[in-house]
């Protein structure tokens, strides 16, 4: 899955954004807005998602713990329509989940926390467990200030395990931090492939050059497939039952992963 930013004091980039071929557009209330611009900001977001020529927009609000985010909150219980995902960024606890749900009762759509603390990453699976959590998102350019580190691979790896390990004790996909050199498409690839790799299933993005590297990089190879493709077939000729394949040993455990390979591989081609 590929995520797309948009700045929210950027109506005119709305459709762009959606014509990326993004999977998701989320426009952006937070990061990407000055605090004089909120307002204007906030109601460009809500009139775009009951506009026909924006549609399936997703929202990332202010957080909920500032005055921007209950007042992000407020405008959005008012309005006719929901975005399709609510981003909730330095979510720190499931109760500010609760908050959230709270304020837009049944309407509410799907929730994505951002993990973006020291704080945030310890309670990540009572976050990622809350009620109406559809993902979540590692949070790693806030995080990597709160370390003093580099917003890199190999200052943020282990945080990045913690959080992949909570999003999965939870049952949720697990969304990576957008890569920020914007001319840097190898560097890009490379950190989709680690992402990948590390058990994520999402990327977000800031730009709409960026969504063709991601979508390849999050893929199966053609190997990959292949090599799932050989290890299903001489896994149903055993009937179930571990079988040598290769040189080495298959068994449900070991197949989980193939299958999800070929499951991918299925939705890339749908």
């Amino acid at each position: 899955m590929t995520l797309l930013f948009v700045p929210g004091g950027r109506p005119d980039r709305f459709a762009k954004a959606l014509a990326s071929g993004a999977d998701a557009v989320c426009v952006d209330l937070e990061d990407a807005v000055p605090p004089a611009d909120k307002a204007a900001a906030r109601a460009a977001a809500i009139a775009a998602l009951s506009d026909p020529a924006t549609p399936g927009l997703s929202l990332r609000i202010n957080g909920v713990t500032t005055r921007a985010g209950l007042e992000d909150l407020v405008a959005l219980a008012a309005a006719g329509t929901m975005p399709a995902l609510l981003l909730v960024p330095k979510v720190e606890s499931a109760e500010a989940i609760e908050v959230v749900r709270g304020a837009l009762g049944d309407s509410c759509p799907p929730i994505v926390p951002l993990i973006e603390t020291p704080k945030g990453l310890r309670r990540a699976h009572a976050i990622a467990s809350a009620p109406g959590v559809a993902a979540a998102m590692f949070g790693g350019g806030d995080l990597a200030g709160e370390l003093g580190v580099a917003l890199a691979w190999e200052p943020l790896f282990t945080a990045r395990g913690q959080f992949v390990l909570a999003c999965a004790e939870a049952g949720v996909p697990a969304i990576d931090v957008p890569f920020l050199h914007l001319d840097d498409a190898a560097g890009l690839a490379d950190e989709t492939r680690r992402a990948r790799a590390l058990g994520f299933a999402a990327k977000a993005a800031i730009h709409p050059a960026q969504i063709a590297t991601i979508r390849a990089g999050l893929a199966p190879t053609p190997q990959e497939i292949a090599d799932a493709q050989a290890a299903a077939a001489a896994f149903a000729a055993a009937g179930g039952a571990a079988v040598r394949h290769k040189g080495r040993m298959l068994e449900a455990p070991i197949m989980r992963r193939y299958f999800r390979i070929l499951s991918q591989a299925e939705q890339a081609h749908a």
